[in-house]
């Protein structure tokens, strides 16, 4: 047996190191409280966000939507389900109705015989509640890299899309919505595309609206995940268009109150760098699908309502340009709807 081997002269092991165990143990407590603490900051900070009195925000504007399925114009959806739709309208502060009209052609065109029962409805709608009008909401998914999906990049496709956005004022939609997603923030070719048919939908006195991203909630946010937009890039779309939408949901928030809080902040955001004659919809959660990112416990239409209702209180809390918008009707439950009425949508 080597020396190394041979007991202690007591015939006893050396006792164990403990200054070492509880130096190990201290620096993993430190690196634990350094990857938490960020973490627990922005907790807090959402938290607080989400604290105040939000009267101060008053009641709806009028500049209220939501966002309708594609069955509205293809036919599916009939007297009866308009009836019960108008219920729900009638008597809020609902003035735009975002019906889904595409999707687009990969290519920019749009096929025609995706709504044939559109004029039904925009006669119906105007009938029974004057005032509100029916948007095309037009979407598509965007390429990346050579990914199936709409070229923003590419001329010829914009100027498709721009001639797909007069089809449907052709066909009598009061105003063009689009969706298309995921866009990243500086994307040029996006607001070339925003500048071409705002031009033409202005010449025919057309709200030209978009479905945003959401707002860097820290620096640089958005060159790690494309769902958001740097807040410079947000502001030169709201520059190019009458109406933003903010999808403001899908917030991977565990909690209501940190999802109202991060309403709270985007609402915030979006404040300081929409000009004060486009109009700020903030987009409420009515669907109930449970996801990596959203979570239906946390993510309410309640908590969005008080959320966005302390950020226009907060900073703008006599902005005219302002509303709210719930997506979407054919998920939307009883209780989504009394939510927005009651908090804010009643008039």
């Amino acid at each position: 047996m080597s020396d190394q081997e041979s007991p202690s002269p007591q015939g006893h092991k050396p006792p164990p190191r403990r200054p070492a165990v509880r130096r190990l143990r201290r620096a993993a407590a430190v690196l634990a409280l350094v990857l938490l603490l960020p973490v627990l900051t922005a907790g807090i900070a959402l938290r607080l966000e989400y604290a105040g009195d939000p009267d101060a925000a008053g009641r709806t504007r009028g500049r209220d939507a939501v966002w309708l399925g594609h069955a509205w114009v293809d036919g599916r959806r009939d007297a009866a389900d308009l009836t019960a739709l108008l219920r729900r309208v009638k008597g809020t502060g609902i003035r735009d109705l975002y019906v889904h009209t595409g999707p687009l052609e990969h290519d920019g065109s749009l096929d025609s015989a995706l709504y044939p029962g559109s004029a039904w409805l925009i006669r119906e709608v105007h009938s029974a509640l004057p005032g509100v009008r029916v948007q095309a909401w037009l979407g598509d998914i965007v390429s990346h890299g050579g990914s199936p999906g709409v070229r923003t990049d590419d001329p010829a496709t914009r100027s498709r899309i721009r001639d797909s956005a007069a089809q449907v004022l052709d066909a009598g939609f009061d105003g063009v919505h689009f969706d298309l997603e995921p866009m990243h923030s500086g994307d040029q070719g996006f607001l070339a595309l925003l500048r071409a048919t705002h031009e033409m939908t202005g010449a025919r006195g057309a709200p030209l609206s978009v479905a945003t991203h959401q707002i860097d909630p820290l620096p640089s946010a958005h060159s790690a995940f494309d769902k958001y937009w740097s807040q410079q890039y947000f502001g030169e779309v709201a520059r190019l268009v009458d109406q933003v939408a903010v999808m403001a949901y899908d917030s991977w928030m565990p909690l209501e109150s940190l999802f109202g809080g991060s309403v709270a902040h985007q609402t915030a955001l979006a404040l300081e760098v929409v000009p004060a004659g486009v109009d700020l919809l903030i987009g409420l959660p009515a669907y109930h699908t449970h996801t990596a990112g959203h979570h239906p416990s946390a993510e309410t239409v309640k908590a969005a309502v008080r959320g966005a209702r302390l950020g226009l209180a907060r900073h703008a809390h006599d902005r005219e340009g302002f509303g709210l918008a719930l997506y979407v009707d054919f998920a939307a439950t009883e209780e989504d709807w009394a939510a927005y009425r009651s908090s804010w949508g009643e008039v």
